[in-house]
């Protein structure tokens, strides 16, 4: 069997027993990866040992309101954006290691400028210009850990942490800061310590 077959093989195996609050999963990331370079980008990601922190149909997912916008449900990064991509995956892959992020669902990763400006998204967005991810927790989870982080290794990391009205949290590796629902640091829920 053909490399390329395992790979699209073990994503669907291993995502297929999950719970989904995005439409576009392993099926549709399947058929739309048939007709899209991926393989440079998946390399990058095993090479970095990467490969797997997010599942691959979620970490290439576009905008949510890909369909509204008329935009590609999935989006590879461009080449050179793939350091923040590591960057950031490294700092999902700490939050795992700290028990601090363990369930989760990336909803939105990198957007071209056309379908971010459609989708709402600031017009200085890191999921343009360089790599974030919106993602969803379980309704049980707690994000105040996540705060915690922020305050007190953020900083070192460069650590963008976003949280909006839907519950949805934004993480960066693009600069240190928060914000909430308006986009402004004084309403999020978590403040820079004094």
């Amino acid at each position: 069997m053909k490399s390329g077959k395992l790979w699209l093989l073990a994503i669907l195996f291993l995502g297929s027993g999950l719970a989904r609050a995005d439409e576009r999963d392993v099926w549709m990331f399947a058929q739309w990866a048939g007709d899209h370079q991926t393989r440079p980008f998946r390399e990058m990601l095993v090479e970095a040992r990467l490969y797997g922190v997010v599942p691959i149909h979620q970490l290439l997912r576009s905008a949510s309101d890909w369909r509204l916008c008329r935009a590609s449900p999935f989006a590879v990064p461009p080449a050179s954006h793939w350091p923040a991509v590591r960057s950031t995956l490294s700092l999902l892959k700490a939050l795992d290691e700290q028990g601090i992020l363990r369930q989760f669902e990336v909803v939105s990763g990198y957007r071209d400028p056309r379908l971010n400006a459609c989708a709402g998204g600031a017009p200085s967005s890191a999921h343009m210009r360089a790599f974030a991810v919106d993602l969803l927790l379980p309704p049980w989870a707690d994000p105040n850990p996540l705060c915690q982080f922020w305050q007190e290794h953020g900083e070192a990391w460069g650590m963008g942490l976003g949280r909006y009205p839907s519950g949805r949290i934004h993480i960066d590796t693009a600069g240190y800061r928060t914000w909430g629902g308006d986009g402004r640091p004084g309403s999020s829920f978590c403040s820079k310590p004094r």
